[in-house]
């Protein structure tokens, strides 16, 4: 399928100064800006940097950035699921996955995160798509912000919400491993029914395995 990405961007007022909320962003901007030190949830902020600038070259890749004057502090990326993972078996060329969200503690309780994902979705194009996200609470900064995994849940899931992504059921076994785990997906208003049913086998594989 074409992937369409057209541009949308906001401003968010803080307390710590005005944030400029945009996307998709082209490899050439993001590799312009400066990417804050703080960033460091997946791997250390300059290899960060460098893999969102890869994933924005992907024809299906977005990445949606928050950024405070020339720093992003803040991003999210969409992209095909991994090869490894059970989302990408049913090889739907309309099933994209929100990879990662992080925001830098400073501007944290500020709805960056929320903003963030209503950007995301302010485009017309995800309505072609199935757009999931899987949250593990191992993934969470628990030590930092002092919430157990049941009080950051429920951020990480009306968060999502604010994008229009809301709660499914899956056997799949990661997710299953905990109780605050969960996968979360959004299904676009263009999407056909085969595409659905297609997700719903996927959700289930364990089912059908007999």
């Amino acid at each position: 399928m074409e992937h369409k990405k057209t541009y949308y961007s906001t401003e968010l007022i803080t307390p710590d100064g005005t944030v400029i909320v945009e996307g998709p962003v082209s490899p050439e901007k993001l590799s312009q800006y400066e990417f804050h030190q703080d960033l460091t949830a997946f791997r250390p902020a300059n290899k960060q940097h460098q893999a969102i600038i890869e994933i924005a070259q992907l024809p299906e890749g977005r990445i949606i950035i928050a950024r405070h004057q020339n720093m992003i502090v803040g991003y999210a990326t969409f992209l095909y699921p991994d090869p490894l993972e059970r989302w990408s078996e049913g090889k739907m060329d309309n099933l994209i996955e929100l990879g990662a969200i992080e925001i830098i503690p400073q501007f944290r309780g500020y709805h960056v995160g929320k903003q963030i994902l209503i950007v995301s979705m302010m485009d017309d194009a995800l309505e072609d798509y199935i757009v999931i996200t899987t949250e593990y609470y191992w993934h969470w900064d628990l030590r930092r912000t002092g919430l157990n995994v049941w009080e950051y849940r429920k951020i990480m899931e009306k968060m999502m919400n604010a994008g229009g992504l809301q709660w499914f059921a899956t056997d799949d076994p990661e997710i299953s491993s905990h109780p605050a785990n969960c996968l979360m997906a959004k299904i676009g208003k263009r999407v056909n029914q085969e595409s659905i049913e297609k997700f719903d086998r996927l959700r289930f594989l364990n089912r059908y395995m007999f």
